[in-house]
């Protein structure tokens, strides 16, 4: 029986076995390991717990927990529902342990990546580790991918003896909550929430460099990566990588939200205020960062005059698809502002269009800042999240600083308006 029978098998038999005792993981902290196309894990651990009667559990990177709650189980089948990112596990329970597979659902496909769980394991990488012959803490100027594809990133890391947490940032966001371990002079890395599944692994040359880097994203992609210590390291102004087109001074839009109200940025709630666009994707991991930010940003500044709205893309144009992955992020983070269904996809060349005045689309989220007199002040592309520490800090206190300014300012008056 091929990988994809078994996953069909496991399916059915929450019909099969409607009549079997409702099965139940077993509490405590768990290890849980995504195999690639390579044969590379992808580890992470996780909590499980009994709540109200139901079981949760909460995926652990780093500093985060990342709590699930829609799990249902029958017979000896477990379905786990992510709560973003539009993924499952469909999974069989043998014993205490489980097996199956993540799938996480594409616009036209799904892709499945073997999983498997054992319970009472709170190691990620190894269970003895070696000492560390480095400690790889601090900043560091990092290269990921090779030729045209390269991305030069800024790795920020932690070290307490072998455990190791920390990041990448990039120009459009950051790589999130990363943990793992060093062990002798080997590096070891990984996230997973849903929407990211990745694998670092590399060897500490010395104390200021890092070689033989490979990193794993999902089942099948694989990347070289290196790293040279550089406290300076720094990424370019992330508020200067998109423009207007020149001749522009505003953006327009008009799009149906999630109940399929049109709503346009002309709307009487607009007028006069500081208006945040927050261009997003529901697939998009440092996109619900920055949405959740942007929820308490709109409680303390809507009643001085700021009005947020969401502009989704997401990976279907299909209306329907679209406002079900939103909903999820309405619900997840209890959104205030709208949420809008532009039609248009994530292609970032298909995002451009629908603002056919900005110069271009680098990444996701894009942030557009407008004054009171409608003008665009400033575009701010990616978004550092809570797991870059002082970065995230730097941009809110830079961001509701520009806030403040914005709203002391007097909107122009317009002849004829």
């Amino acid at each position: 029986m091929n990988f994809k029978s078994i996953i069909t098998t496991i399916s059915c038999a929450v019909f099969l076995q409607a009549a079997s005792a409702q099965t139940k993981l077993k509490t405590g902290t768990w290890r849980g390991a995504l195999t690639t196309k390579s044969g590379t894990e992808i580890p992470f651990n996780f909590d499980v717990k009994d709540t109200a009667g139901k079981q949760q559990l909460a995926i652990i990177n780093g500093a985060e927990r990342f709590k699930v709650t829609d799990i249902t189980t029958q017979g000896d089948s477990v379905f786990i529902h992510m709560p973003l990112f539009n993924s499952e596990f469909k999974l069989k329970l043998t014993g205490d342990k489980l097996a199956g597979a993540w799938v996480k659902h594409l616009a036209n496909q799904d892709v499945l990546t073997p999983f498997t769980a054992e319970p009472n394991i709170a190691w990620r990488f190894f269970k003895n580790p070696e000492k560390a012959t480095f400690n790889v803490r601090g900043r560091w100027s990092a290269i990921i991918g090779e030729g045209a594809g390269a991305d030069t990133t800024v790795g920020e890391f932690k070290q307490v003896s072998a455990k190791l947490t920390g990041t990448f940032l990039t120009t459009t966001g950051d790589y999130r909550y990363l943990e793992g371990i060093v062990t002798g002079d080997k590096l070891y890395l990984s996230c997973f929430d849903g929407g990211h599944a990745y694998t670092f692994t590399a060897t500490v040359k010395d104390g200021k460099t890092i070689t033989d880097g490979k990193f794993y994203a999902g089942y099948s992609s694989m990347q070289s990566w290196t790293a040279v210590k550089d406290a300076n390291a720094k990424l370019p102004d992330a508020y200067s990588l998109t423009a207007l087109k020149p001749g522009f001074k505003k953006i327009d839009f008009s799009f149906k939200d999630i109940n399929g109200n049109t709503v346009s940025l002309q709307d009487a709630r607009y007028k006069n205020k500081v208006v945040i666009v927050q261009i997003l994707g529901s697939w998009c991991p440092n996109c619900m960062d920055e949405t959740a930010y942007m929820v308490n940003y709109y409680k303390k500044y809507q009643a001085k005059g700021v009005e947020v709205v969401g502009l989704a893309y997401e990976r279907t144009n299909d209306f329907a698809k679209s406002q079900k992955a939103l909903l999820q992020v309405k619900n997840r983070f209890n959104v205030p502002y709208p949420l809008l269904i532009t039609g248009y996809t994530s292609d970032k060349a298909e995002t451009s269009k629908s603002l056919p005045m900005l110069s271009k689309v680098v990444g996701f989220p894009t942030t557009i800042i407008i004054d009171k007199s409608g003008d665009v002040r400033k575009i701010h592309t990616g978004f550092s999240g809570p797991g870059t520490g002082e970065y995230y800090t730097e941009f809110t206190n830079e961001f509701e600083k520009l806030t403040d300014d914005l709203l002391a300012e007097k909107p122009e008056v317009v002849k004829g308006k």
